[in-house]
This record gives C-alpha cells, sequence and structure tokens, in this order.
C-alpha cells in the first residue's frame, strides 16, 4: 500500500504541544478524530468535533484511566491489514473501523523520576495503553500512521496536503522505526529506574538509549561518521550546554570540552582547565577565573594553543580578555558576563558553552566502552581523597603546603591518561606527563614540561624544582620516582600497593622525600 488516505485517527497524549493547530489541520482534510481524557477535552475546549473512545468502543473508561484504550476495537482497526481478505472480514463481522493514524506521546515518566517523585507517583506515570497502541501502528506501518513526537507533526501535515490527505509508505517507515525507538528508550527508562531501586548497578540485561541533539559532520577523522546524543540525565555539562557563539562542534570538541569540564569542577575553588587531546595541558587554581587561567596557561604555554579551556565559575571579562590573546577552540563555563561574550563575540570561530551549572564529580552515573562483540559499563570514577584518606609512609612528614599541593595534583591526575606523572605547585600544574606505557617515561615527559614551561616565562630553573608529584598508580620501581626527585620535586603522592613498595619508600627516605599513599588508583585508559 505505497499511498494510505487518513480517514480516522485517535489521539491521546500527555505533552499538548502543537496538539489544537495539528488536529485542525487534521480536520480540515475530513479526518474523523477520536480521543481520551484530557487530550479529548483540549480539542473539544478549542471547538473541534471529537468522539470519546469510550463512545467509539461502547466501553466505559475505568479504573483512573488505566483501561481506556486496551480495547479490540481499537486495536483492530490499528493492526487489521486492509489487504487481508480475513482481515477485512473479521473488521465487517466486529464492527471495527479502521484507525488510520495514531496520534500518542507517553505519560512523562522520565520527567516524574528527574523530580524526585515518590515510587508510587513514578508507577503511575508508566504509560501501558499508549506504548500498546504505538506498538501495533508500528507493525502496521503498511497501512497506518504512528506519530510520537509534536515535531513530526508538521511533516506528516505537509505530506497530507501534498497528496490530497494520504502518506507513502516512506514516511510510514520513517515515523514507525522513530516510534519503536521512542518506546524502546521508554522501556530502558523504566527499568533503569526499577534496577536502581532494587540496588542493582548491573542488571542481567543492560539498556542503554539516548536522544539524538546533533548530527556531526563526522567522527575523531574524517572517514568516520559520528552524532551526540544526550541521556536525559540534565546532569549539568556539554549536554546541557548553550552554544553562545562559534561555528558547530565537532566530535573531538565534544570529547575534549567534556574532558574540560569534567576536571574543572572537581574543584571546590574558582579553577582552569585547559586540555589537548582530553588530556589536561595546564590546571590551576585561583583567586578568580582570570588569575586561575594565567597560572594554567603557564604550565604549557604552547600545547595550549588550539585547546579548551574550562571554568568551574562564571566567565569573567578579564578572564575572556586574555583567552583571547591566542587561539582556541572552545571556552566552557556555567556562565559568563555580558562583558566576556561582548570581547569574544569578535573571535567568529571560537565556540563559547555556557551549561548553566557544574557536574557532581561525585555523582553515580555509568561509564560504558565499546569492545568487539559487546561493551564494558563501569561506575563513573567518583573517587575522592583527603587529608584523612593519606598514609604518611616515609620519614619526613609533608608539611602543609605540600598537602595541599599533594591533593590537588592527585585530583589533577584522576584526569590525565595512564600513566599520568603531575608535578604542581602553588594550586597549580607544573608539569603533567600522560598516556606512556612506561610510568618512568611519563615522570621524565612531565619534568621536561616543567622545564620548558620555565623557559618560556623566562626563568632560570625548572618549574618542577621545590614541587610535588602525583601518581595516578603506584611506582612498580624506585625509577620513576627518582626521576621525579632529579627533577625537584620535594614530595610525592601516590597510592601504593607495588610489590616494591619497600623499596620506592627507601629511595624516597634517601633523597628527603616526603611521601603518602592514598589506597586510591585513578587509571584512566
Amino acid at each position: 500500500m505505497p499511498s494510505v488516505k487518513i480517514r480516522r485517527a485517535v489521539l491521546s497524549v500527555s505533552d499538548k504541544t502543537g496538539l489544537v493547530d495539528f488536529a485542525r489541520a487534521l480536520a480540515r482534510h475530513g479526518v474523523e478524530l477520536l480521543s481520551t481524557g484530557g487530550t479529548a477535552k483540549a480539542l473539544a475546549e478549542a471547538g473541534l468535533t471529537v468522539i470519546d473512545v469510550g463512545t467509539h468502543t461502547g466501553f466505559p473508561e475505568m479504573m483512573d484511566g488505566r483501561v481506556k484504550t486496551l480495547h479490540p476495537t481499537i486495536h483492530g482497526g490499528i493492526l487489521a491489514r486492509r489487504d487481508v481478505a480475513d482481515h477485512v472480514a473479521a473488521m465487517a463481522a466486529h464492527q471495527i473501523a479502521p484507525i488510520d493514524l495514531v496520534v500518542v506521546n507517553l505519560y512523562p515518566f522520565e520527567a516524574t523520576v528527574a523530580k524526585g517523585s515518590s515510587e508510587a507517583d513514578c508507577v503511575e506515570n508508566i504509560d501501558i495503553g499508549g506504548p500498546a497502541m504505538i506498538r501495533s501502528a508500528a507493525k502496521n506501518h503498511e497501512s497506518v500512521v504512528v506519530v510520537v513526537d509534536a515535531a513530526q507533526y508538521a511533516d506528516l501535515i505537509a505530506a497530507m496536503d501534498a497528496q490530497d490527505g494520504a502518506t507513502d509508505l516512506a514516511l510510514r517507515k520513517r515515523f514507525a522505526a522513530a516510534a519503536y525507538a521512542r518506546t524502546a528508550a521508554y522501556d530502558t527508562a523504566i527499568a533503569t529506574w526499577f534496577a536502581g531501586r532494587l540496588g542493582t548497578a548491573f542488571p542481567a540485561r543492560l539498556g542503554v538509549a539516548g536522544t539524538r541533539r546533533q548530527e556531526l559532520r563526522y567522527g575523531e577523522n574524517p572517514h568516520q561518521a559520528a552524532a551526540f546524543y544526550t541521556d536525559g540525565s540534565n546532569r549539568p555539562g556539554i549536554a546541557t550546554a548553550a552554544q553562545i557563539q562559534g561555528k558547530e562542534l565537532s566530535y573531538n570538541n565534544l570529547n575534549d570540552t567534556d574532558a574540560a569540564f569534567e576536571a574543572a569542577a572537581e574543584f571546590d575553588g574558582p579553577a582552569c582547565v585547559i586540555v589537548k587531546h582530553a588530556n589536561p595541558c595546564g590546571v590551576a587554581l585561583g583567586a578568580d577565573p582570570h588569575a586561575a587561567y594565567l597560572k594554567a596557561l603557564a604550565c604549557d604555554p604552547v600545547s595550549a594553543f588550539g585547546g579548551i579551556v574550562a571554568f568551574n565559575r562564571a566567565l569573567t571579562a578579564a578572564a575572556a580578555a586574555e583567552i583571547a590573546k591566542i587561539f582556541v577552540e572552545v571556552i566552557v563555563a556555567p556562565d559568563a558576563e555580558p562583558k566576556a561574550r561582548e570581547i569574544l563575540a569578535g573571535k567568529k570561530n571560537l565556540r563559547l558553552l555556557l551549561t548553566g551549572g557544574v557536574p557532581d564529580p561525585a555523582a553515580p552515573g555509568l561509564s560504558v566502552k565499546t569492545l568487539a562483540g559487546g561493551f564494558l559499563a563501569q561506575s563513573r570514577d567518583a573517587g575522592r581523597v583527603g587529608l584523612a584518606d593519606l598514609k604518611v609512609v616515609t620519614k619526613r612528614a609533608p608539611t602543609p603546603a605540600e598537602l595541599e599541593d599533594m591533593l590537588f595534583a592527585f585530583r589533577v591526575a584522576k584526569h590525565v591518561k595512564s600513566n599520568a606523572i603531575v608535578y604542581a605547585k602553588g594550586g597549580a600544574t607544573v608539569g603533567i606527563g600522560a598516556g606512556q606505557m612506561s610510568r618512568v617515561d611519563s615522570s621524565r615527559i612531565a619534568a621536561w614540561k616543567a622545564a620548558e614551561a620555565a623557559k618560556a616565562a623566562g626563568e632560570a630553573a625548572t618549574r618542577a624544582m621545590g614541587s610535588v608529584v602525583a601518581s595516578d598508580a603506584f611506582f612498580p620501581f624506585a625509577d620513576g620516582l627518582l626521576a621525579a626527585a632529579e627533577a625537584g620535586a620535594t614530595a610525592v603522592i601516590q597510592p601504593g600497593g607495588s610489590m616494591r613498595d619497600a623499596e620506592v619508600i627507601a629511595a624516597a627516605d634517601e633523597k628527603g622525600l616526603a611521601m603518602v599513599f592514598t589506597g586510591m588508583r585513578h587509571f584512566r585508559h
């Protein structure tokens, strides 16, 4: 059936956005309107002729609306194949009128959960009749159109206007696919909520659903296709961000911006994080965003070129003016001063993203990584180390200033690709070594970066002199620690737990270093 004229429609929607205008357009094409409850009331109040589903079926709505469309007259009218004689005969024998259009958007279960509603309210907002009608109509898309989103109204009316009230098979297939995707996401949300209520982090069947926010020009490389999906959690971040200016974001922009903003969210005071290729190249705390940016930039001004800059405070005019002096791809912050927006408006290619908030780094959530034939799922790394967690293992205990920098450096190391080594001093990174196969190589790279930063600033001594060093996992040998000592570090923070801990501790003592164990590692592959 390439073309199907719509003569009868059933409408039952929770979200009534655009409903009346849509129904008027259907009525203009002579479509008979069947409806239920609040939808029928809204249509009638708008002056449209509407037939209550109970009148159509001869069976009253009951049980607080739980039973209204679950009736053979409705589902027979939707599911009957018009090209099968037995189906047509059954419709005639049981006085079942065909239904050519099903318009349903579901009870707002996801929104009810997001509001923190009671268990009873959440259960009551699990739609039963809606998904049943959607699935019936999508299955019989040869003869029936199914609409699950107000955004589809205009496309359907345009098609009907062009085809004298009819639709073609291509549109019906496209709408059917969208319908099954919607019910799949809805069921996933319900299953996820139930698993959470039962305390089951990893149920036997794990569903992952998202809503496409943006199709991207390409993926990590030009030969890869890509899209950006949101998960409906409304956790502040890239998914909630409004793009104030700049050209379209790429896959790599989004990935790097997320990495930068999540790192910035780790800190309580004003912080700036500069990221390049998903790794921090400068992180700092400051009295305000401007001061934090200057300190972060000084860590690696070369890598910062073309990078991502993230703040955990509103972007100030002073910070914006400083950033505008170099080329950066993206600035992300919870908000921005009007003057800051004005300063950046002249940088047409720079993207400014404002998220409306800062993500809670301790919030629960899943991290998913694909494998051949499957995927790995784990809880987000929400681990945090405080003073009470530290165990001094060397003869010399760290000073209060060293302890403060240790905790800062270890929090930064959590966001650096393993093997990760971070040198820090005065609430700022001074050298970062990332992603090396050998931890000692990461130590040497971080030390080299600290020396290069000093040269760029016109300083005689390496910036690693008098710094602390953080390692995301234990030192398997003393060589990585010795490289840090040679660079000028005075204190070390690491998880501990190596078979050679005693050897590493002895080396630290020999060099006069203070060292603490955290008991927690932060691999980030």
